[in-house]
């Protein structure tokens, strides 16, 4: 067993803004059994779990914690630190918040809206084919899909997305904003998602949002600053990801012509690709929302110690030769592709099933309408960001 304190930790987070590679760091590290012990730009030091093993451990045993991360002064990246939601939550208070807008995503529900993204995406389409290359796929493309559909869940006005478009990069910054700056820009994100609320109270909708306030108003179910603050997360996880996630797996198909070509003679391999790219595509800058050990518990070698934070770093995990044949390979014909894409656990994304139906109609759509689609320009990539990815990306056809 390994215990390796007394060592200087590695500065984290290791991967680059720019591009899509993972960081050496990662490489090593998956070639040695334990954990690494790691500090970040603020918070004090934490272990790193990168093997798929050991990262599945810690994002499932109910003996590792998030909401203990209010007591201690949690690993991150910016100054400020994040009070996040239902992200911040353990059982049962997670799980009371998680119920209420559970339904509204499962399987079942997600795909009566594939229609509507199938028409977003061939409208979006046409008007790109209509203004000419080159475009810019994220301004024109991949952001407005995800946009438009957590918009008409939530009942949230797309043509505020300006507006909510700059407070949703500074939730996910993790630049030199101040505390004070970070603050102010959740106040005003809070403040304009309770006007909607109010909105909604007076004039309802058949919408998420609606729901949501009659499981408040009615059935006392939750406060109105989780209500306001579950809708807040609703809509900036529901579409930065996704909206990161479709020019990245483009980017990531044009990088092996091979696995296009093979695409777009075999479409019908479009589910199992986007899970295949989920698993490829190391799409965060570098691990977060730490979890917190509530007793000794030892993972893969290591001892952690009740009350040290150990943070998951999913996109070495997916990237694990113990777990995934010649794991540094894209591979769309790769079956039962286990990856952790969408987390484990009590925290996996409630939107895993939207997220999947708006990948796999947006590039489908994306590629038969262009086959010759190709980079016109240079990529600018985001950058002091959660997740990468890039911020305009120029295509032709």
């Amino acid at each position: 067993m390994t215990t390796a304190r007394e060592r200087t930790p590695l500065t984290y987070p290791f991967n680059e803004p720019e591009g899509l590679d993972l960081a050496d760091a990662y490489t090593r590290a998956l070639e040695r059994p334990g954990l690494l012990r790691v500090r970040m730009a603020y918070g004090e030091p934490a272990w790193l779990a990168t093997r798929y093993a050991d990262a599945r451990l810690v994002l499932g045993d109910r003996r590792f914690s998030r909401a203990e991360g209010a007591h201690h002064d949690e690993p991150r990246q910016s100054e400020a630190r994040q009070d996040s939601g239902i992200l911040s939550m353990d059982p049962p208070e997670h799980t009371r918040l998680r119920t209420l807008v559970a339904k509204a995503f499962t399987m079942h529900q997600v795909e009566k809206l594939r229609p509507q993204v199938r028409e977003l995406t061939h409208g979006f389409l046409d008007a790109m084919e209509a203004a000419g290359p080159p475009v810019d796929l994220v301004e024109h493309y991949a952001l407005p899909i995800p946009v438009a559909v957590i918009c008409r869940m939530l009942g949230v006005p797309e043509e505020d997305r300006p507006r909510f478009r700059v407070w949703s990069d500074a939730v996910l910054s993790t630049s030199s904003l101040t505390a004070e700056e970070f603050h102010r820009n959740r106040e005003e994100l809070r403040a304009y998602m309770a006007d909607l609320v109010r909105d909604h109270r007076e004039s309802p909708r058949p919408d998420l949002m609606t729901a949501l306030i009659d499981a408040r108003d009615t059935g006392d179910r939750l406060s109105e600053l989780e209500l306001v603050d579950l809708c807040v997360g609703l809509l900036v996880a529901g579409h930065e990801t996704t909206a990161s996630q479709i020019p990245n797996f483009v980017y990531a198909l044009l990088d092996h012509p091979d696995q296009l070509a093979l695409l777009r003679e075999r479409p019908e391999l479009i589910g199992g690709a986007v899970e295949e790219l989920l698993r490829f595509v190391p799409l965060g800058s570098g691990a977060a929302f730490p979890r917190y050990a509530t007793e000794d518990i030892e993972v893969g070698g290591t001892l952690v110690r009740a009350g040290e934070p150990v943070l998951v770093a999913v996109g070495a995990a997916n990237r694990d030769a113990l777990k995934f044949t010649e794991p540094g390979r894209l591979d769309i014909t790769r079956t039962q592709v286990q990856h952790l894409g969408f987390g484990h656990g009590v925290h996996h994304c409630l939107g895993a099933p939207l997220a999947r139906l708006e990948l796999q109609e947006a590039l489908l759509a994306l590629l038969t309408r262009f086959p010759a689609l190709r980079l016109a320009g240079d990529v600018v990539w985001k950058n002091q960001m959660l997740v990468r990815g890039p911020r305009e990306m120029p295509v032709g056809w």
